[in-house]
This record gives structure tokens, sequence and C-alpha cells, in this order.
């Protein structure tokens, strides 16, 4: 194929997060990229309504955001989290902060504010249209076409779907797929600012959790706070009044129900939406003619959103698919078979590692036990700095490859277990030793 702006008619599906960053990157190098969005603008008819789930960006989308220029607006239209706040049923809250130090954190961002400003980034990118209300339905890899629903097909010889979990183009190459849903789903309510200010404390990652299922609330700008509840489809069905939501809710959140005074109004009017790990192979799919197709973010490899990292996993994709060009000097076959040999392995990581984080958050977080573990990994953490982290830590504050993760806490551990066992072992010859000399 051509190479770099040599000609290529390259398309994306989808003008969300992953394809307005990757709209730009591709633009930024001088290559023409027409974008899909089957929604009107968002910027201009808004976002939809209950849909959002705030996003948490952290070391990794910020790396990406920095590549673009947007590191710096995007940190402020958003609220840091040095820690989750846990609101057991019991009562007496407690503060659990995500760093040994205390000082790093997490960002609270609305997934539309971000958005916007990636679409604006986009439009301002010379060789990129942005085409919305568009309907994509799928690619004709032979034909080297991107097919709509209520219009012709348009040419392409590169097209790369970032079109979400749900994707059409995915559905319509056959990929071997398989989406795994969750039993639970999720639902957005609001807590409103109280008396001009927070109602809970903005520097906090609220979670209710209750062995079976959670609430969640991410702190916004205008001081309100974005709250998810995540239980079983049933439970939310079940709730089918008024009067059983705020029953339910004064039994389940009694310290929080007085602060949504339009909780009912939001239970009714908001969707359910369904919580979906995708895992697919391979990502991409050439024709004879050469066009080929690769699909990025969610529509390769959706993960639950319970280590935030849906944003930021889908960023990485973008920046990879950036240096690939690079690497092969703009060959898009080349480019695309590295990516998915370099993401594969890590989006596969992070999708265990965020249903993990699902059990944690709704039953670990609230136990003693729980608690004094984070204490001392935490100890562990500012008495061996650098040489003894977290799987938190690692998977929000750095940039290492998600796949890397899980050897490198094993290996932590097996050296930390030998430490002990040394110690304990030049402790027990020197408690013989003393016993003999007595």
């Amino acid at each position: 194929m051509a190479r770099d702006g040599g000609g290529e008619r390259v398309a994306i599906v989808g003008a969300g997060l992953a394809g307005s960053l990757l709209a730009v990157l591709l633009g930024r190098r001088g290559i023409p990229v027409t974008v899909y969005e089957r929604r009107p603008d968002p910027r201009v008819a808004g976002a939809e309504r209950g849909r959002s789930i705030n996003l948490a960006i952290s070391a990794r989308g910020l790396a990406a955001l920095e590549q673009v220029g947007l590191r710096d607006q995007s940190l402020k239209q958003a609220l840091p989290m040095h820690g989750r706040m846990v609101h057991p049923l019991s009562g007496g809250r407690n503060f659990q902060p995500y760093s040994a130090d205390g000082e790093r954190a997490i960002n609270s961002i609305g997934r539309a504010e971000l958005n916007r400003s990636l679409l604006d980034a986009a439009d301002r990118t010379p060789g990129v249209a942005l085409r919305f209300s568009q309907r994509v339905t799928g690619v004709d890899t032979e034909a080297g076409a991107v097919l709509f629903e209520d219009a012709d097909a348009e040419p392409a010889d590169v097209v790369l779907a970032a079109d979400g979990a749900y994707s059409a183009v995915r559905r319509s190459l056959g990929l071997d797929d398989d989406a795994d849903f969750l039993e639970h789903g999720y639902k957005e309510l609001t807590i409103p600012p109280r008396d001009g200010g927070f109602a809970l404390d903005p520097d906090a990652l609220h979670i209710w959790p209750r062995g079976t299922s959670m609430m969640i609330a991410l702190p916004n700008l205008d001081r309100s706070f974005t709250c998810t509840l995540f239980w079983p489809k049933a439970d939310l069905d079940a709730l089918d009044t008024p009067e059983k939501v705020t029953a339910c809710f004064e039994r389940h959140y009694p310290d929080v129900t007085d602060l949504m005074p339009e909780l009912t109004a939001d239970y009714e009017h908001n969707p359910v939406g369904s919580l979906v790990t995708v895992r697919c192979r391979p990502w991409t799919r050439s024709g004879d003619g050469g066009a080929i197709t690769a699909l990025v973010g969610d529509a390769a490899h959706a993960i639950v959103p319970f280590f935030g990292q849906g944003a930021n996993c889908a960023f990485e994709d973008c920046i990879e698919i950036d240096r690939c060009l690079t690497e092969t000097g703009g060959d898009w076959a080349r480019a695309l078979s590295l990516y998915q040999e370099r993401r594969k392995p890590n989006t596969d990581a992070i999708a265990e590692m965020a249903l993990d984080n699902f059990i944690e958050m709704r039953d670990r977080v609230s136990s003693p036990v729980y608690r004094a573990k984070q204490a001392a990994t935490h100890a562990l953490e500012r008495r061996l700095a650098g040489r003894y982290v977290s799987r938190y830590e690692l998977v929000s504050f750095s940039t290492m490859p998600y796949a890397e993760i899980p050897a490198r806490i094993r290996r932590q551990n097996r050296i930390l277990a030998g430490t002990v066992l040394g110690a304990a072992g030049v402790l027990a010859l020197t408690a013989r030793a003393l016993r003999r000399r007595s």
C-alpha cells in the first residue's frame, strides 16, 4: 500500500473519544481522513441522557492527550480524586488514598466535555473531515468501501472502526468475537450542588459497596456528582414505582437519599445500560484489492468500567497506531498488524483486572481486613520506593504495559516472601545460638 500521505482514502468510523483522538493524530501526519459518526454533532445536540459514566482519566490517558496538546486543557475540565470514600451501610465512612504518598490522583471528567474538546481539535486539524448523522452499517473489504444505512457506499482503502462495543463494522466483518455480559446493568443518577457547594467531598470517588452491587459518585465542575448504580438488572427492573425507588434508597443508601431531590425522576427516565467485555481476534481484515480494516478501542476490546481504564486504554490504542505508522514508514498493513500484536495482550490483561476490581469495589473495600492490607501495601511502597509498587499504582499512575503488570506483582511478592522467610530464618538461627550460650 502507499506510504504516509501517499493517497490512501482513510476512514474512521465513530467520532467518540478514540475516533476523535485518532483523527487528530492522523491529520497531524498529513493523512487526510474522513470521520463518520451516527449521532448528530454532540457539540450542538448535546450528550445522550444517562449515558456518560464519568471518566477517570489517569496517567495513560493524560500521556495520550499530551501528544495532541490537550493535557492541560483537559485537566482544567477535571477534578482530581486522591482516593476512595467508602460509605458502609452501617455508617462511618472512611477515606482510602489511591497512592502510598497520598499525592497522586485520578481525574474525574465528563465524557461529553472531553469528547467536545477532541472534536474541536479534530475540526482544527487540516485534512480531517467530520461527517455526523452518518450511520455506518459495515465495510466491504473486497470493494474497499464503507457501507451506510441510508446512503450510497463510499470508497476507503483504510477503515479504522472506533464505533464502540456493539461495533457495526466488527459484525459486518464476521470476526471471531465473544461478548461476555455481566448480569449487572448501570443507571445514572445525580446529586446536585447543595447551598452552592459540593454535597460530598469532591476529592474522592465515592463508593457505596453492598456486596453484590454498589453505587459510585464522581464530582463535576458544576459542583454536582454523577452517580452510577451497578445492580443486577432484575433488581433495577423491580423498582417500578417512585415509592419503591425511595424505599429502596432509604434502606440501602440512607446517608445520601436526601441529597438526591430528583431521584425518582432520574430513575424513571434514565436508561439502563449493559456492562460487556468484548474479546475479539483478529482485529484486522484485508480484502484482495488491498483495502484493510482494523478495530480500535471498545470495538476491539470493550471492558467493564471498574478500573477506570476504558478511555485510557482506547487512547493507548491510538498512540500505538501512530507509533506503528512511524516504525513502518507509513505501511498501513504492517503497521496495523504490529498494532494488534502489541496491544492484544495488554487489552486482555486489563479486561481481567477490571472484572476483578468490580469484586473489590462492591465488596472488599468495606472490609477491615482489606483496609489493613491496603495500609500494609502502602507502607511497603513507602519503605521500598520504586521496588514495590501496588497493582493500582502500576495501572493508574504508570504507562507500564498492562500485560507486564501481573508478572511484576508476582515477582515483587516472591521477593518479599523470600525476604520475610530469610529474615525469619536469621532470627531463628540467632535465637538458637543465644540458647546454646545460655
